[in-house]
């Protein structure tokens, strides 16, 4: 079968240009702060959804003893003989999440949002904010500006990417590489579409293997435009992220009343999206990226980061610590995906099986509280500062977020109560030990009653389900119907996007079964260096 039962065509027009950086123009009609109409409905602003509701304050001495108090002190490496870790296995009904989400997640978010102005000295207006990526699920952060106009990321072709050097490791993947990179003098820095998917090993080999499935549709489809293989390829990633993300990190009541087709097992041309909270409503005149769900309910996949990964059968578990990337990849470490997704012809369990991502939690591995300078944006001013959780925190304030229990009852949720939002991980080992947030300290009894931090209060939600070690853990009714409401509300604004192709199915394997494991076996199996 075709890669889609709908005809392939011209690219359809697009508003503004895919990747393209705003907010740097020299015309001062431009650079001050826009009114909505000057802006195509794909121009990148950040806004907030619930714009009623009053923020939530607290001071940074607060969110450091929190995000302590969220983050593990100690940095243990789990053992070979341990390759679960009591974390998110689920069961053979329920599996958990594996370990690949944890990246796809990142991939996604790079793809959607970025602020590069971002600062920890000051406080911003959501509503002053641009997002530099388009809020929709176009791959900019994988195809730059096109190669009309950034033509080194691309062969002389003009259609294919160019690729970074071979990569060993991987015995059954001959053509694993590494991104593309400059030389010596400049660093040995990657030249992709988005410099920030060179921030760890995994989520770099993950966009080399968007780069090949490119290349392969290339090769595949050659009497094809740039334009019309650029479409087909946005359509399965969009594919993917709804039929496979979306049902992988947020819990299956929440996700089908938004896609009922994917509960029903219908099409979705059948059951259009039902959206509640982020609609046409509460775009105004414009589509723009909630501060609720990039800088509140988005960050859930810092608690998923395991304190060490297998990235291959040939090697051991390699410490989180040394997979900080902005790097060239070390020899012998090309990824085996089995490793990381659920593969149809791999071992669940065992040295060689699947790793599971940890779980959805109030608790992030010790490595996540000491960051490497050289991947944050902007050079730390203390060891504090280089803690991810407080990085979390900080902007929800910075961004004027509103507490966790606001949120919830403006959502028609009944808020948690405050005894049950715990700190601490979802195993059984510690939750005997865990504490309810307000019963930590009489600080956090004062300031942080019915007052919880969106971020916190949404990885504490979803902790909620816990009952043992296989108990799989997915967004809850706030947190999943943030991060599931505004991925389709902004795909379904873009009619350009699958949600909007009548028909298309993926084209391997053929049918709705596509998963993110495909694209990628298909690339194993197809791709040459």
């Amino acid at each position: 079968m075709a890669e889609g039962s709908q005809a392939v065509g011209h690219a359809p027009k697009v508003y503004g240009t895919h990747g393209a950086i705003r907010g740097l123009s020299n015309d001062s009609k431009t650079t001050a702060t826009p009114s909505w109409p000057e802006y195509a409905r794909f121009e990148g602003l950040f806004g907030k959804m619930f714009r009623e509701l009053p923020e939530s304050r607290f001071s940074g001495r607060l969110l450091g003893d929190l995000a302590d108090a969220m983050t593990s002190s100690t940095g243990k490496t789990p053992p070979e003989g341990e390759p679960n870790d009591s974390e998110n296995t689920g069961t053979e009904d329920d599996p958990g999440i594996s370990a690949g989400y944890t990246y796809l997640a990142q991939f996604i978010d790079h793809d959607i949002s970025f602020d590069p102005a971002s600062s920890f000295q000051k406080k911003k207006d959501p509503d002053a904010l641009i997002d530099y990526r388009t809020p929709r699920f176009d791959l900019d952060n994988l195809y730059g500006r096109g190669p009309a106009d950034q033509p080194y990321l691309y062969q002389r072709d003009g259609k294919s990417f160019i690729l970074g050097d071979a990569l060993g490791g991987n015995d059954e993947d001959k053509g694993a590489c590494d991104l593309p990179r400059n030389d010596e003098r400049y660093g040995r820095r990657a030249i992709i579409g988005d410099p920030r998917n060179d921030e760890n090993e995994i989520l770099s080999q993950l966009h080399a293997a968007m780069l090949r499935f490119h290349n392969l549709m290339v090769k595949k489809h050659h009497d094809l435009t740039f334009d019309q293989i650029q479409q087909m390829v946005r359509w399965h990633y969009q594919w993917i992220v709804l039929h496979d993300f979306l049902p992988t990190i947020v819990n299956g009541k929440t996700l089908g009343s938004i896609l009922p087709h994917i509960e029903k097992g219908t099409t979705i041309d059948e059951d259009r999206p039902r959206l509640t909270i982020f609609n046409p409503r509460r775009w105004g005149k414009a589509v723009f990226m909630p501060v609720e769900f990039s800088v509140g309910a988005y960050r859930f996949g810092h608690s998923m980061i395991r304190p060490s990964y297998r990235l291959n059968k040939n090697a051991d578990r390699i410490p989180l610590r040394d997979l900080f990337g902005f790097r060239p990849l070390q020899e012998g470490r090309a990824i085996d995906w089995s490793l990381f997704f659920p593969a149809k012809r791999q071992p669940p369990n065992g040295k060689n099986g699947l790793q599971w991502a940890y779980k959805i939690d109030t608790a992030l591995v010790h490595p996540l509280g000491e960051v490497p300078e050289r991947v944050l944006p902007e050079e730390p001013k203390s060891l504090r500062e280089q803690s991810l959780a407080w990085r979390d925190l900080v902007r929800g304030v910075q961004t004027s977020l509103p507490s966790g229990q606001a949120v919830a009852e403006a959502m028609g949720e009944n808020p948690i109560p405050d005894d049950e939002l715990m700190i601490g991980p979802a195993t059984e080992a510690s939750a005997r030990n865990n504490r309810p947030l307000v019963r930590f300290s009489r600080t956090f009894a004062r300031d942080f009653k019915n007052n919880a931090p969106l971020w916190f209060y949404i990885l504490a939600e979803a902790q909620r389900v816990f009952k043992n070690n296989r108990t799989p853990i997915r967004l809850g009714p706030v947190g999943g119907r943030i991060v599931a409401e505004v991925i389709v509300g902004l795909m379904d604004a873009d009619t350009d996007s699958v949600l909007h192709q009548k028909g298309f199915v993926p084209g391997f394997p053929a049918g709705k079964g596509f998963s993110m494991w495909d694209l990628l076996e298909h690339v194993r199996q197809n791709g040459s260096h």
